[in-house]
């Protein structure tokens, strides 16, 4: 019988991602092999910071384009600390993110197993999240621009976009995520008292969506006011949706509240599959530990897990997911960022151990 071939498009890109990313390949050939039904035809880029501070260009023109012939992308991170933000975003993951209409950004949040939240007396069971976030328009969509540079009368603006097709999608998502899940519960987020216009049609289109599906319980909440549920009030929440500003700010609050932003994946998906979906960690690019050894893993073997489940692989998906839980159950095996000592091998090494000793 013929292997199933998955091709992967890995781009380490800038700090501690290329790290990990090759840490993730490792794994995944492992499992691979283990499995025997399925492998991978990884295709690596340099795209990256360095290749724009060679070429002028973080990726070639047609970069996108190139990605399209692959099942999936697993992405590092971007970023370095002599290049400004602006321009390592918007010329190296916004790049592939909104060309291809990966538009639903995905990240869940739970406490792993020997990982304390620094919130007191919250169980495992009470913070289990997953946060949709709308990647491709609202705050981040681009528009906007500078005049009268230098002059006392210099302006700058950035226009949020908010679309029914952009909003009527994301929430039909986030709904339908939200009645996979066993407490079919959806938090709409939102700033409708004072974002009057595109946050109004946010709400209003929430309540449209929310009659397709009469099982799902819902509520909305200011973005604001959300912070503080988070924090006080986590057993309250399931799933959450939000825009592009809002969910990029409490997914990093919910990675924090589970223990560490090193821990915590992200995918950015294509739902209808007309384009290859990409995987990425969300902790960044790290500068200040990249090349000490010492980056945890544990975030990208987490999206990786989500891009095998993306793939058809749900077996492997939960192999690798029982794998993580095994190590980080371990104290000797946390990183640094968990209050630990281990290096970024040991804990490669132990998941790679723990998805071969597994027993069916």
């Amino acid at each position: 019988m013929s292997k199933k071939l998955h091709r992967i498009a890995a781009i380490g890109g800038d700090g501690i991602g290329v790290e990990v990313v090759d840490a993730c390949l490792e794994a995944l050939e492992v499992l691979a092999e283990r499995d025997g039904g399925f492998a991978f035809e990884v295709e690596n880029f340099d795209w990256s910071t360095a290749r724009y501070k060679e070429t002028g260009a973080f990726m070639p023109e047609d970069g996108a384009d190139q990605l399209r012939g692959f099942d999936a992308i697993l992405f590092g991170a971007v970023g370095a600390p002599d290049v400004p933000d602006h321009l390592t975003l918007w010329g190296l993951r916004l790049a592939i993110c909104q060309p291809l209409d990966q538009y639903a950004n995905v990240r869940p949040t739970r406490m792993l197993p020997g990982i304390q939240s620094p919130l007191r007396g919250v169980d495992r069971d009470e913070l289990d999240w997953v946060i949709v976030r709308e990647n491709s328009e609202g705050e981040y969509a681009g528009q906007g621009g500078r005049s009268h540079p230098g002059l006392p009368l210099e302006v700058a603006t950035d226009v949020s976009i908010f679309t029914r097709a952009g909003i009527e999608r994301i929430m039909r998502f986030a709904f339908g995520l939200a009645q996979s899940r066993p407490r079919k519960l959806l938090t709409v987020v939102t700033k409708s008292n004072a974002q009057r216009h595109g946050m109004v049609l946010w709400d209003e289109i929430a309540a449209e969506v929310a009659q397709e599906f009469p099982d799902v319980t819902w509520d909305k909440m200011l973005v604001d006011a959300m912070t503080v549920r988070m924090v006080m009030n986590p057993q309250s929440l399931d799933t959450i949706v939000a825009t592009n500003l809002h969910a990029d700010i409490l997914s990093d609050l919910a990675a924090a509240l589970s223990g560490s932003i090193g821990v915590a994946p992200t995918a950015n998906l294509n739902p209808e599959r007309d384009t290859p979906s990409m995987f990425e960690p969300i902790h960044g690019s790290a500068f200040d530990i990249t090349g000490k050894g010492v980056a945890n893993p544990v975030a990208t073997f987490w999206t990786a897990a989500m891009m095998l489940e993306h793939l058809g692989e749900q077996a492997a998906s939960d192999r690798l997911i029982q794998a993580v839980e095994t190590v980080t159950a371990n104290p000797d095996l946390h990183t640094p960022d968990l209050g630990g000592q281990a290096s970024t091998r040991q804990v490669t090494d132990a998941v790679i151990e723990a998805i071969r000793g597994r027993n069916d």
